[in-house]
């Protein structure tokens, strides 16, 4: 490193050696980099994905929708390995022009439909099975505000503060400082809204929860980015509170494991076709590839 100010240039250029950790998978240009078809499964709602925080909502709601004895809510959930570039091939791409996870097709209907953005997905189920999105008007409007302060706060988290914090190849003091300052910000909002409300969107469990669940949760609980302690995330009981008892809830217990690579194999379930591969096809229950 150089301690030389960096000037911008007049027009910029792609440095690929200058990514950090993501390198070999950002690119300033979008569309598929390879033809690859997308499996399908058996079941009407067809999901590609990897258990990040936002495939994490997707398959917490899918999982939840079961819970209330919606079987249309049946779903396959295939790996997208965003790591190995997956999510450029010319499938995904057809289903998710933005090339991320999540991205869903609901086969149920004449034709196919491709939702994508997480947030999207959300309140299209919510909508399509009637369920986590409050009837009146007052509350479902919270909701959706809720959800919506997810959607534009967690890239603060995320591509900022997680990024600068964890995974670029220095730390900057100053980048660190700027979004730390936010996350913090963000972590009280939350705080002094769950405070007097048992859930975001008040006395109910809606897709609000689910949205901010798998980010400010984790955060929480120090499962992301090593920061627990730097943002000294203990100080807000109330999040603390609400994350515990989100965490309880079964389906949100089966719903992290869909698609997950990591981290306890008993916790890994990479792909997800039955209810009944939560208690045979765990990574622990596999024989190890040779």
């Amino acid at each position: 490193m150089t301690d030389t100010p960096y000037v911008p240039p007049k027009v910029w250029t792609w440095n690929k050696e200058n990514g950090g950790q993501f390198a070999s998978i950002n690119r300033p240009i979008a569309g598929p980099t390879h033809d690859k078809e997308l499996p399908v499964g058996k079941h009407p709602l067809q999901l590609y994905s990897l258990a990040t925080p936002n495939g994490v909502k997707v398959t917490v709601m899918l999982e939840e929708l079961l819970a209330l004895g919606h079987k249309g809510a049946e779903y396959d959930a295939w790996l997208i390995r965003i790591g190995n570039g997956e999510q450029f091939g010319s499938g995904f791409v057809d289903i998710n022009p933005n090339s991320k996870i999540p991205a869903l097709m609901d086969r149920s209907g004449p034709e196919p439909i491709r939702v994508f953005e997480s947030g999207s997905i959300l309140f299209y189920l919510a909508e399509k099975f009637g369920a986590f999105l409050p009837k009146d008007t007052k509350t479902r409007t919270e909701a959706m505000s809720w959800l919506f302060w997810q959607m534009g706060s967690a890239p603060y988290l995320g591509g900022g503060f997680g990024h600068f914090y964890a995974y670029a190849p220095s730390k900057i003091e100053y980048a660190i400082d700027r979004f730390a300052m936010e996350v913090k910000r963000q972590l009280d909002v939350l705080d002094r809204r769950l405070a007097d409300n048992e859930y975001l969107a008040g006395k109910e469990y809606t897709i609000a929860d689910i949205a901010v669940w798998p980010w400010y949760g984790a955060l929480a609980k120090g499962l992301v980015y090593g920061a627990g302690e730097f943002l000294s995330v203990q100080d807000y009981k109330n999040v603390q509170r609400w994350t515990d008892e989100i965490a309880k809830r079964p389906a949100v217990k089966r719903g992290r494991m869909v698609n997950r690579v990591s981290g306890d194999p008993a916790s890994q379930l990479h792909e997800r076709h039955d209810a009944s591969d939560f208690e045979t096809k765990t990574q622990d229950k596999l024989a190890p590839a040779t």
